[in-house]
């Protein structure tokens, strides 16, 4: 189940982005002009626990979400599809699919394997392939650098003043689309969480300001062309993890019963003060670790996954 949504009215915000990488956009985000196909608006939605493949999710409010893991992109099957808070899919805009955040939400996804970082909005479900942590539209992963090669190993981090933001506009009926565009430009700063956001302001982009704006017309819609702008990033390594312990005689005894997938090795991981050992397979890039998690969860470890660190 997909959806997304052809956008058209925006709202114009300054930000600054942080990171090991960064993405200036030229302008603010792409409107929908006169004669185009009528927008779609989504709605503010978290959601109830459901069940996918035998794997219960459970959404909910998480402003300290940081994750590292693999993403993948998803657009022309969906494109012009609902997403799952109401919206129209639209592949070339900077949108993004989650299994659990709120809708909307967002967050910084970085490549970790170039450095290129970008700001997008989470207004869909997904992926549902094992070993995937979000789902970019096809727009989003051309400009992380991974559209070609369809994975990433990527982090992905809730942006906390950020998700407010739009999950108030969403709930009195504002549409956020395109909101996450002007969240690119390095002159952005956020509002201290105290101070009440500026009066939202919507209007389409006139023919004089297009003229203006460095970017290029697509289906009716105008996109502003973005500045990449690249840092350096340290190798990450890719494992697929079957089980997270509080003893060591715990992930010892369960990592001998995987034996006849290989040598599972123990790594330890203290979490807000609490000692964890992790059983995990290391793999050397996304393809071995896909085979091994197939192979893990058709013989019932449905919890596996795939981390990155």
């Amino acid at each position: 189940m997909r959806f997304f949504g052809k956008s058209i009215l925006g709202l114009l915000f300054l930000i600054s982005v942080t990171g090991c990488a960064r993405i200036e956009l030229a302008s603010h985000f792409g409107k929908k002009l006169a004669g185009s196909q009528v927008k779609s608006q989504g709605h503010y939605k978290v959601g109830s626990p459901y069940t996918i493949k035998g794997v219960k999710y459970y959404p909910e409010v998480d402003y300290g979400y940081n994750e590292t893991g693999i993403a993948s992109w998803y657009g022309p099957n969906f494109h012009g599809k609902l997403t799952a808070n109401g919206e129209r899919f639209d592949e070339n805009e900077l949108t993004a699919a989650h299994k659990t955040l709120p809708l909307p939400s967002i967050v910084r996804v970085t490549n970790l394997e170039n450095g290129k970082s970008l700001i997008v909005r989470v207004n869909d479900r997904g992926p549902y392939a094992h070993g995937r942590i979000i789902d970019m539209s096809k727009r989003s992963a051309e400009l992380l650098g991974f559209r070609k090669q369809g994975v990433a190993k990527v982090r992905v981090q809730v942006l906390q003043q950020e998700s407010i933001m739009v999950a108030e506009a969403a709930k009195k009926g504002i549409d956020t689309a395109g909101m996450e565009v002007p969240m690119n430009q390095a002159s952005y700063k956020p509002k201290p969480m105290n101070q009440k956001p500026a009066t939202v302001q919507q209007a389409t982009l006139s023919t004089q300001s297009q003229q203006k704006v460095p970017g290029h017309m697509k289906d009716g819609n105008f996109y502003p062309d973005p500045m990449v702008s690249e840092y350096p990033v340290t190798a990450q390594k890719i494992f697929v993890q079957v089980g997270s312990f509080s003893s060591r005689e715990g992930a010892m005894q369960f990592s001998s019963s995987l034996d006849s997938y290989g040598r599972a090795q123990i790594y330890e991981a203290n979490v807000n003060g609490q000692e964890f050992y992790r059983v995990r397979f290391p793999r050397e890039n996304v393809s071995a670790a896909d085979s091994l998690l197939k192979k893990l969860v058709s013989g019932g470890y449905n919890n596996a996954l795939i981390v990155v660190d």
